[in-house]
């Protein structure tokens, strides 16, 4: 197991608030994330944020290859230190939100996993960012803030069910794998982790559903929990109809007038906006998939 504060000494680092530098240095926890991802060498695994390989190094001995993508020009020297026994890993230094997923991914005839413990600060950008990529993933195992982990296996009628929620049982069945103590990461954060697991899902949709549309129907939605969807769609600009066309699909729908956001499930939020797509899509004539909810 990779010693960290003999690294970071090592090499003089600082570790980087603003980046969300917080290392995971529980070498039970790191064999739990790649057993939860399982990781054979049959699989390309893409991990975001390395910090110093300590998860690498462990994905590296069960995976065909891994490529890590680092922000931090200053963990470079660490991480050709720390994997430089490894000749199937690839580490690049880049932003992981301006860089092409499908680039860094081609050519490679196995299975592809994400496999990441995500900065704090970038957590539903960068899990949206692979969702919506369109890349052929078939597994997605993420290490973020307990909350956010609530938040994505969210099930409807709960408290923690969020356009996130939505967003991510649209791509993916969510699975709380295990929980994270604030202790096992230096610097320690002010907040406990958790691992999510995501298995691609691919649910039956309207052929003329527009994604841009269904999207903007989940965040207005849950914009305002409080509100009814009637009150929270019903005077949108792209609304067509109004509210009475609204009153209308919530009818066929089984569904009253009082019904809110967050007891629809991802496949009646599909059905809503299934129908109201069939004046949206005639009207713009075209589709747009820039649907992000991070």
């Amino acid at each position: 197991m990779i010693n960290t504060n003999e690294i970071l000494s090592k090499y003089g680092l600082k570790l980087t608030k603003s980046l969300g530098q917080n290392f995971l240095t529980d070498a039970n926890i790191i064999r739990k994330i790649v057993d939860t991802a399982e990781v054979d060498k049959n699989d390309l695994v893409l991990e975001v944020g390395p910090g110093i390989g300590a998860l690498t190094a462990r994905l590296a001995d069960r995976a065909g290859r891994v490529v890590a993508v680092e922000i931090d020009r200053r963990l470079l020297g660490p991480l050709s230190e720390t994997l430089g026994g490894f000749e199937n890993v690839q580490v690049i230094h880049a932003d992981i939100m301006r860089t092409d997923l499908w680039e860094l991914t081609a050519n490679w005839k196995g299975s592809l996993k994400v496999v990441s413990n995500l900065p704090y600060y970038i957590t539903t950008p960068v899990i949206m960012n692979m969702l919506e990529s369109g890349i052929p993933w078939d597994l997605l195992v993420f290490m973020v803030q307990k909350e956010v982990v609530s938040r994505m296996v969210a099930t409807p009628g709960t408290k923690d069910y969020s356009a996130l929620s939505v967003a991510v049982r649209y791509y993916a069945e969510p699975k709380l794998a295990f929980q994270v103590s604030r202790n096992c990461f230096i610097p320690k954060p002010d907040v406990d982790s958790a691992v999510v697991k995501l298995k691609k899902r691919s649910l039956s949709q309207p052929a003329h559903l527009n994604r841009k549309l269904l999207f903007m129907v989940i965040k207005a939605a849950f914009s305002q929990r409080r509100k009814t969807l009637l009150n929270s769609l019903g005077k949108q600009p792209w609304l067509d109809g109004g509210k009475e066309r609204l009153r209308e699909i919530l009818r066929q729908m089984g569904l009253s007038e009082d019904t809110r956001a967050e007891v629809l499930s991802v496949e009646q939020f599909i059905h809503l906006s299934g129908e109201l797509c069939k004046n949206y899509h005639h009207k713009t004539g075209k589709q747009d998939d820039n649907n992000s909810i991070g």
